[in-house]
């Protein structure tokens, strides 16, 4: 496959720059059966009892560093943590970093710079763990994707905008933006009409907005991400499953950490280790049967994941429908449920 069977005409009118408020007033296209045009505080009618809805739990860090090598400036985001004060990152500027460079990024907080791979770069931060979370608190921004415009200067409100009400566990460096469609009201209204919630930690990185550039899709290196699914966690979405009960992905991560965990035999297992899983076209899906999700990028990764579950001409068509009728696209979008294809 080639990377151009992924691509679409995108006005850029319709790349959405902030979220609907309220939240669960962005819209919703529903492809399971058709195309039909809802909004997302419709979801407590289209479930049945004993539905299990995953979502990731992953709290998004400030993880946008402006820093200085000697007079050069060096802008940081991290994505992914390697432990002991080390992390990886990608860098503007990066072809004037090498190994033994140190940036300055405000203060007494600086990094070294350990490794450089192109525009990635491996970090090892002068703090401990508490004083490396105070620091990013204190010079860090909210990692917005490249596509939201905003001023050098943080936007309060992309603080708690780009964050979702299920958001537990810090380490994530870009959000899992179909949990930020959720409320309060929403998730009661959902539990009431009998869904199960079951939450999952995939630490989103950076690496999810990287352009495709391989002209062949399976040239295209994904980066590893961290992600965790608790015993209790692995034996609800068993259960739901052995009851005939659908489960439904609230993103693209969840699908991701679970269909890389699921065993030979079809059973979820407790996981806590890296996944670098790249869902194409032709992919066996064992664990989720619909997938809710935001409209994603021309050429990535994330519109290769949704064409391989719901089929390349279905999302081709939805995709030209949201243009044609205005939908919001990308991370503060509206969304789509789809259905996995038999």
């Amino acid at each position: 496959m080639k990377t151009s069977d992924f691509d679409f005409d995108l006005p850029g009118e319709l790349i959405a720059q902030r979220p609907a408020d309220p939240r669960d007033s962005a819209r919703l296209l529903d492809i399971r059966d058709g195309l039909r045009d809802r909004v997302i505080h419709d979801l407590p009618e289209l479930f049945a009892p004993g539905t299990v809805m995953v979502i990731n739990d992953t709290r998004v860090i400030p993880a946008q560093l402006d820093g200085l090598r000697g007079e050069a400036r060096i802008g940081v985001t991290l994505h992914k943590d390697e432990g002991a004060g080390e992390w990886l990152a990608f860098a503007k500027n990066a072809r004037r970093l090498k190994p033994g460079d140190v940036i300055t990024f405000g203060g007494d907080f600086a990094a070294e710079v350990l490794v450089r791979d192109g525009a990635e770069v491996r970090l090892r931060f002068n703090t401990t763990a508490d004083g490396f979370r105070d620091a990013l608190e204190a010079h860090g921004r909210p990692p917005l994707p490249p596509y939201i415009k905003r001023s050098a200067e943080t936007d309060p409100d992309d603080v708690s905008d780009y964050q979702t009400m299920f958001a537990a566990r810090e380490g994530a460096v870009a959000a899992p933006t179909a949990g930020l469609h959720f409320t309060p009201g929403l998730v009661d209204r959902l539990m009431a009409s009998g869904v199960e919630f079951v939450s999952l930690t995939l630490h989103v990185g950076a690496g999810t907005f990287l352009p495709v550039t391989a002209e062949e899709v399976r040239d295209h290196k994904m980066h590893f991400e961290y992600g965790e699914i608790s015993p209790d966690a692995a034996a609800r979405i068993n259960a739901a499953r052995a009851a005939g009960h659908k489960i439904v992905s609230v993103g693209t991560t969840p699908l991701r950490l679970l269909e890389s965990a699921v065993g030979a035999d079809g059973q979820l297992p407790a996981f806590r280790g890296d996944t670098d899983l790249f869902i194409t076209p032709g992919f066996e899906f064992r664990i989720v049967d619909q997938l809710l999700t935001n409209f994603h990028l021309p050429r990535s990764t994330l519109f290769m994941l949704v064409s391989a579950f719901a089929g390349m001409e279905r999302m081709q068509s939805t995709y030209a429908h949201a243009v044609a009728n205005r939908y919001r696209f990308f991370s503060y979008g509206d969304a789509t449920l789809l259905q996995r294809v038999s």
